[in-house]
């Protein structure tokens, strides 16, 4: 925190214990708000709580508990994530500033309109957005808009991410991301491995670094840039910073800035997989995924030429010292790399003091750190340290004096026989204070007080976060009061404007009648349990249609076959919904178009632009939410109902006894839940088709290799998880084995959930059949759930998990 308002951040967002999504960050507490608030507002600098997870039932009550402690401490604004809180904020506070996070996966106009019916302040677009788009949404929206500038990159879309929470129990949505994306993979190609040499890390894409595209982002209409840093040290904090600072800062003083050769290496030094634009400059697969290595490698300094005895020769691309860490990269994700400090450099067996920048060059590292015979010919060498940046970066914030030092004017009045009266403004906060002397002006017998005299007495403000500015003076004739007053002025003066500079912002409340406090629990449908079958082909969309199944949903790869399948649902006299893609970005509302002209019974919605287009639109097409609204309490659900959903489908995020907690006192009525699939883990805007199994950079180029393939990336311990692609070109990466609830249906059932969805992947006919027999046969009554699960483990060549609702 002191290194970002050292380094000149307007802002900071951190979190508190257990609500953010960096729970594996030593996080502040709840009892330090109103210590940061005092502390940043002091230096009027804003502070903004990270509240970007989501919201289990039972921790509505703690969740407002501390948004009622930021009201308190006067925190600037919450970072949201879950609409259900959101829901709640408003009910405690109608000013309360909230910020949409990036969870909320906002990436088009109609998303942004979506979240600012909530009175968003801020909206905080998905990385995914590039600058065209950035435009168009900012042309289309008053609210401003922040974008990640500097950091790691999620692979998935945030919000969309469940590898966690399949595999670990650790939910990206609840800020335990166990970074299941920089595990190494084989790819697999229509069945078979396909040898890709070094390139393991398939799915680990470089960090962002946008500091060059300042000009075209603050011209896009972006109003503030965001720069990841709460897994980071101070130095990596206080490095960034200070380098987006000055580009900023050079923007609007109107000067060209191009960062050196030499920041971007500094930049590369605190931390670096690489840098890449992202998504900023549009989609190019190549540039985004590096695939040899997963973690910060620092700066690049040049390939191994020769092995010595005592060191090892090297072609220098970049500056190097004593002191400086250094790593040898084989390639070989799977070999323990060698590394340590310099101890010496030395040029044709001469010893060199001091940097040096470029050449030919000797590098002895430090006794027994590296085992040379482990360093080949042609390994990378990187710099993974800098002591002397570090420690050049710590001064800027390990300091008893104050980092900034803000103007003030000073008037000052009076006359012979009253008080001496200075007012004294705090020109950056235009707070002010009016002071008056104990004592009463005296006529002068020798010196006056005059203008120089009182500026250098008022002047002296060392160790505060002022210095005098101006002083204007109008005094009656030729007076004189004691110095010690003058000095008692001045502090008095000091005090209270710091006082006034740390005060919390005060919000308004509504009465605690006007909060819903408490849910109420609803009466429960009695209507007989209806089962949905959501199909990803034709074949499958075939078999369910002859099924015994209340509805069926289509979600395919191209919604240009979705007529076809809406045909088929009809002339078996079955209902059909389409599912939109699960991300909604400018331009793709022809795609929403397409799926209402296919002429379906209801829609499948899964974004927040899709929602907001629909309702728009005034189509009479009944809208159903799907899982990726992720809905995590009775309140999310009410917010979705209130804008028009007529059935919703809580979030995979949801384990058994989160489910029941949230179903005990929602509108189960309108509730859908999935009870079995193959969990869509990763959802992102990387395409591994077009990275690995083409030569062109995006859709435009990479020649369709998705429509004659299918791909999968296997694991370490050998899953194969289905890699598909939908309309936007967008990868989902499914979990390898099904998931399924059947053991959990009674509890269900008695808590009046009716409606039931079976989802499909690759299946073939027979088993779409199968399975929909044997959900149908547990929902009569005529098998358990158990015996469902029995049948499903014996029939599935990888088995079936009870997946997230388990842990």
């Amino acid at each position: 925190m002191k290194a970002a308002v050292a380094n000149g951040a307007d802002a900071i967002f951190f979190g508190v214990e257990k609500f953010n999504a960096r729970a594996r960050a030593d996080n502040f507490q709840m009892d330090n708000l109103p210590e940061i608030m005092a502390y940043l507002h002091m230096y009027g600098v804003k502070g903004y709580l990270t509240f970007n997870i989501l919201v289990f039932e039972n921790e509505m009550e703690d969740a407002r508990e501390l948004i009622d402690a930021c009201m308190n401490a006067g925190v600037d604004a919450v970072i949201v994530q879950d609409f259900g809180l959101v829901k709640a904020i408003r009910e405690m506070s109608p000013d309360f500033p909230i910020h949409g996070s990036t969870q909320m996966t906002i990436t088009s106009p109609e998303a942004v309109e979506f979240a600012s019916q909530y009175g968003m302040e801020i909206v905080v677009l998905g990385r995914e957005n590039n600058l065209k788009q950035i435009r168009t949404i900012a042309g289309k929206t008053n609210t401003p808009l922040e974008v990640f500038v500097h950091g790691a990159l999620c692979v998935s879309y945030s919000g969309q991410c469940l590898t966690s929470e399949m595999w670990g129990g650790r939910s990206a949505n609840r800020g335990e991301c166990a970074q299941a994306c920089r595990l190494p993979y084989d790819l697999m190609v229509d069945g078979e491995q396909k040898e890709m040499g070094n390139v393991a890390y398939l799915l680990s894409p470089k960090d962002l670094a946008a500091i060059d595209l300042i000009p075209d982002l603050i011209e896009a209409g972006i109003s503030s840039f965001k720069i990841e840093g709460r897994m980071k040290t101070p130095e990596y904090v206080a490095n960034v910073v200070s380098k987006y600072r000055r580009a900023i800062d050079a923007y609007f003083e109107g000067k060209d800035y191009t960062p050196s050769d030499s920041e971007v290496r500094e930049l590369q030094q605190s931390f670096s997989r690489g840098f890449t634009h992202g998504f900023l400059e549009g989609t190019n697969n190549k540039k985004l995924v590096d695939g040899t290595f997963p973690k910060s490698r620092g700066v690049y300094l040049g390939t191994v030429k020769k092995v010595l005895k005592d060191a090892v020769l090297c072609d220098l691309e970049a500056p190097l010292k004593r002191g400086d860490g250094i790593v040898f990269d084989a390639g070989n994700p799977q070999e323990k790399e060698e590394g340590g400090r310099v101890y010496d450099l030395r040029k044709n067996g001469r010893k060199i003091e001091g940097e040096v920048e470029h050449g030919q060059i000797e590098i002895v590292p430090g006794r027994h750190d590296v085992k040379l015979r482990r360093v080949q010919v042609g390994d990378k060498i990187w710099k993974t340290n800098d002591p002397e940046l570090d420690r050049r970066l710590r001064k800027t914030f390990e300091t008893d004096h104050p980092y900034r030092l803000f103007p003030l004017a000073v008037n000052v009045r009076g006359q012979e026989g009253a008080p001496l009266t200075a007012e004294w403004i705090d020109e950056n906060t235009g707070n002010h204070v009016i002071v008056t002397s104990e004592m009463n002006l005296e006529k002068a017998m020798k010196r006056p007080l005059s203008q120089d005299y009182l500026a250098e007495q008022w002047g002296r403000l060392g160790g505060t976060i002022y210095e005098l500015h101006t002083l204007d003076m109008e005094l009656a004739g030729e007076v004189i009061v004691p110095v010690k007053e003058l000095n008692h002025m001045r502090r008095d003066a000091v005090e209270q404007l710091m006082e006034q500079r740390r005060k919390p912002r005060v919000y308004a409340r509504k009465e605690a009648g006007v909060q819903q406090v408490a849910a109420q629990t609803h009466v429960h449908a009695q209507h007989d349990p209806e089962l949905i079958a959501l199909c990803r082909t034709i074949e499958q969309v075939r078999a369910a249609s002859a099924a015994d199944v209340e509805y069926v949903y289509a979600d395919f790869e191209f919604t240009r076959d979705y007529p076809a399948a809406v045909q088929i649902a009809h002339d078996h006299g079955k209902r059909i919904a389409l599912a939109t893609p699960r991300i909604h970005m400018p331009g793709e509302n022809g795609v929403l178009n397409s799926i209402v002209k296919a002429g379906p019974d209801a829609i499948l919605v899964r974004n927040l632009g899709a929602l907001s287009y629909y309702r728009q639109a005034e189509i009479s097409l009944p809208l159903f939410g799907d899982f990726s609204l992720n809905v995590a309490n009775h309140k999310t659900a009410e917010v979705f109902a209130e804008n028009g959903l007529t059935w919703i489908t809580p979030s995979y995020d949801l384990n058994i006894q989160q489910m029941v907690d949230m179903l005990a006192v929602a509108d189960t009525s309108r509730m859908e839940l999935v009870i079995h699939q193959h969990l869509p883990m990763f959802h992102t805007e990387h395409c591994v088709y077009c990275t690995f199994l083409s030569e062109g950079t995006d859709y435009t180029n990479c020649g369709r290799p998705c429509e004659s393939h299918r791909v999968s990336l296997q694991d370490r311990i050998g899953m194969s998880h289905p890699v598909r692609v939908d309309i936007g070109c967008r990868n989902t990466v499914y979990n390898a084995i099904e998931q399924s609830g059947a053991e959990y249906l009674p509890n269900f059932l008695e808590l009046g959930i009716r409606r039931y969805r079976v989802e499909f992947l690759e299946e073939d006919a027979d088993q779409v059949h199968d399975v929909l027999r044997l959900y149908r046969e547990a929902l009569i009554g005529k098998r358990s759930g158990t015996s469902v699960w029995r049948a499903l483990k014996a029939t599935n060549q990888l088995g079936v998990t009870r997946g997230q609702l388990i842990k």
